[in-house]
């Protein structure tokens, strides 16, 4: 791998350092892991998690979810849309979704509600912390988790009256505008948080032929309500309710990758979602608590394009032109009940040395397809799945310092499909997710650990029938992850890192592929689909260093190596590319982030940062590659008791980079000559974001 020889030296020089506050005396861990069973100090868990707590958010509402999470150690996303539907962690995860049912390999939770596949709904304002945990979850959270979890928590109500406003301006006509407040409704007895935010942007390319510069606009509405009731000392609910209204357009590729659209039929990336979630906690005793969480959630999705990039009469008839809308109607409803009793100190089981939870799960839901396509006639199809599972986990105290955890979740998976081809598939198993480890807690701030886990998940069909039979469906996919870490802090707590390596083994992997098809016109076109093809294995590392030179100098930075590579694919429909012995596709060998935090004042804060990624395969049905980049982020913040003000700027030097890519021919000019068509990453993009606090 090359990394430019000034970022591999950044990165050495602070490899080892890390903290997470500076005073005189430097703050104990303040951050707290919430995506398990039992919370934990971050130094104290023993998984590969990173954290983006709320002094690092507080400058990032203005961005999607892609653009703060895509510099953290392989975490990598795809768009292929208005911005990312999709996630990929260690080269795991899927880039797209067609007319096919997806079952999502990395989890997207916002305050306990599921939003695997609908990552539109996930915007950063209020939000008070982003957990990302990598590697299998199969004991914790089943079959959405195979990957891994990223958990978004909103703030949460307080007794104390407080609110915020802030509101952002950039280039491309960029807004936004937002409203959080809370408080006690009923002292010591009800609070409340009510949030409201709206961002609009004329997004940054150029359709030509229409004369229009919002062709690829955003226009996304996000609220929320947040309620905790204080039932009694021993009973707490908490309601959180969200509705989205995302209404964005889709207008990104072109003949020559640039950022001048010629489509005369724009798409759409729109979703609607209202949803809720209740958690209740209830001390059973002075040895157990149950902790019952519920949530629902109903979306409604239009995702449409110009399938033929262009306008009537931009090419001769001779080239043989075409002209073609498609566009994906989905409404996807999902409902999910959690029960769990876990013990309390008092409730240790093995002679008072095991920390217990036991659990059940149930899951259910419907996904609902129209595909309108001007070359075919309506297509229509069901999807309806239900989980249902047990659980369980131990944490083993062996001695006072040595501990081990064990869990095992079995899974019952049901799923049917039916569509307008007469098609219908119904397929039954039972799924296991299964962790053992074994952490050392040196002091409060050093713990080593290793951890065998193992995830999967279920397998689904393919919708298309001019398929082979042998390619109608796909088994379950089963991954063994094996990770070794280090969590420690040296200097009085100043200096703190967070180091994993880890190898895994994926087998039936679940590969995305497509038969490409050329048409009387001489254009081609895409049959997706998934296939068991094969066999790998990956290993890698991840470290997160922070070091807090002093009270004005804070310096902090990423890493993330995978080496992920395919022992063995035998794809139904194979293509003449031979793909053993490559990466798979979304898997980059590194990825970084390095920069630091300078106090000029006492109310002045000046930013900067180096984010970069390496070159990474689009398909896995030909070589095309997204080229390396590295992006340059700054921003200036002035904050005292009540306000903050931040001029920020992203890619300040406009490097060109991609986020899509396909291999096809679409280009009647050239003969339908198969070439790379691409996805542009954002550009330099810069403005202002004033907020007041109350």
């Amino acid at each position: 791998m090359k990394i430019p020889n000034l970022t591999l030296s950044l990165i050495t020089s602070v490899s080892l350092l890390s903290s997470n506050s500076y005073a005189n005396t430097v703050e104990l861990d303040p951050i707290v892991v919430n995506s398990d069973f039992r919370e934990k100090k971050l130094s104290q868990t023993s998984n590969s998690v990173t954290i983006l707590s709320e002094d690092k958010l507080i400058d990032k509402a203005v961005l999607s979810l892609e653009n703060v999470i895509g510099a953290i150690p392989n975490v990598n996303f795809t768009a292929g849309a208005s911005r990312a539907h999709y996630l990929q962690i260690r080269g795991i995860g899927e880039r797209s979704q067609f007319v096919a049912p997806v079952n999502p390999s990395v989890a997207l939770l916002l305050d306990g509600i599921d939003l695997s596949s609908s990552a539109l709904a996930l915007t950063m304002f209020d939000v008070n912390q982003i957990e990302v945990l990598k590697g299998p979850q199969g004991t914790t959270f089943g079959a959405n988790a195979m990957a891994g979890l990223i958990s978004l928590k909103s703030k949460e109500p307080s007794e104390e009256s407080q609110g915020h406003i802030e509101t952002s301006f950039g280039n491309y006509n960029t807004k936004a505008l937002g409203l959080a407040v809370g408080g006690s409704i009923i002292e010591n007895k009800l609070l409340a948080r009510f949030s409201l935010y709206e961002k609009t942007s004329d997004g940054f390319m150029n359709n030509t032929y229409l004369n229009r510069k919002d062709t690829q606009n955003i226009d996304e509405l996000t609220s929320k309500a947040q309620f905790t009731w204080l039932k009694s000392d021993k009973h707490t609910l908490d309601l959180n309710l969200l509705h989205v209204d995302v209404n964005n357009g889709y207008d990104a590729f072109t003949f020559d990758n640039s950022l001048n659209s010629t489509s005369d039929e724009p798409g759409k990336d729109t979703q609607k979602t209202n949803a809720l979630a209740l958690k209740s906690q209830y001390q059973v005793n002075n040895k157990m608590h149950l902790l019952s969480k519920t949530s629902y959630s109903k979306s409604d999705m239009i995702y449409s394009y110009d399938e033929d990039w262009s306008y009537t009469g931009a090419f001769a008839d001779a080239l043989g032109p075409y002209s073609s809308f498609d566009e994906y109607i989905r409404k996807r409803e999902k409902v999910d009940f959690d029960f769990s009793l876990i013990s309390d100190e008092e409730g240790r089981i093995f002679n008072n040395t095991s920390d217990w939870t036991l659990g059940l799960y149930y899951k259910q839901q419907e996904e609902d397809l129209i595909r309108n396509q001007t070359s075919n006639t309506r297509y229509k199809s069901v999807y309806n799945s239900k989980n249902h599972a047990i659980y369980g986990q131990l944490n083993s105290h062996l001695s006072e310092k040595l501990s081990l955890i064990t869990g095992l979740r079995v899974e019952k998976w049901q799923a049917e499909f039916t569509d307008s081809n007469n098609l219908k598939i119904d397929t039954k198993e039972v799924l296991l997710g299964a962790k053992v480890g074994l952490s050392y807690q040196e002091d409060e701030n050093n713990l080593s650990y290793i951890l065998l886990s193992k995830g999967y998940k279920p397998g689904g069909v393919n919708a298309n029938n001019t398929l082979t039979n042998n390619a109608r469906e796909y088994k379950t996919e089963h991954l063994w992850n094996l990770d070794l870490g280090k969590n420690f802090s040296i200097l009085d707590n100043k200096i703190k890192s967070r180091v994993n390596v880890f190898y895994g083994l994926r087998r039936n992997q679940q590969v995305k592929s497509s038969l490409v098809q050329t048409q009387n016109n001489g254009s081609t076109s895409f049959i997706d689909y998934f296939a068991n093809a094969a066999k790998s294995n990956y290993y890698g590392a991840e470290l997160q260093s922070d070091y807090y030179v002093n009270k004005d100098l804070h310096i902090f930075a990423s890493l993330g190596l995978l080496k992920s590579t395919f022992d063995e694919y035998s794809d139904p429909n194979p293509s003449s590319v031979d793909v053993n012995k490559r990466a798979p596709a979304q898997a980059p060998k590194y990825q970084y982030n390095i920069g630091f935090a300078y106090m000029l004042s006492d109310f002045i804060e000046f930013k900067a940062d180096l984010e970069g990624k390496a070159s990474y395969f689009f398909s896995n049905r030909h070589n095309q590659e997204a080229r390396s980049y590295s992006l340059i982020n700054t921003s200036l913040s002035y904050t005292n008791e009540a306000w903050t003000i931040t001029l920020w700027g992203k890619n300040l030097t406009n490097e060109a980079y991609q986020t899509r890519g396909f291999n096809f021919g679409n280009n009647p000019s050239n003969g339908y000559a198969s070439e790379l068509h691409t996805q542009q990453g954002n550009p330099r993009t810069f403005g202002f974001t004033a907020g007041y606090y109350f």
